[in-house]
């Protein structure tokens, strides 16, 4: 499984890596991800999701099934 947010897309992104001297040197800025259990209303039942913190912030605001039908998640089958 790659390290992606299931509910915004959110991936890994290549930066620079920049030393004292100025030598720069490629890095990989990974997502911050979280796997998290969440209570999912219309299916009376708890949902695994493997979301990054932004996303869980996100969350709180536009709600669960808001947020999966924008990314065309089926919650059913998770």
């Amino acid at each position: 499984m790659s390290r992606r947010c299931q509910l915004t897309g959110k991936s890994a992104n290549n930066a620079m890596a920049v030393s004292h001297s100025h030598r720069r040197t490629k890095k990989l800025q990974e997502v911050n991800l979280q796997w998290k259990r969440i209570w999912w209303a219309e299916g009376n039942r708890f949902v695994r999701l493997r979301i990054s913190t932004k996303a869980l912030k996100t969350l709180e605001s536009k709600g669960l099934v808001a947020m999966a039908k924008a990314a065309g998640l089926n919650l059913a089958k998770l």
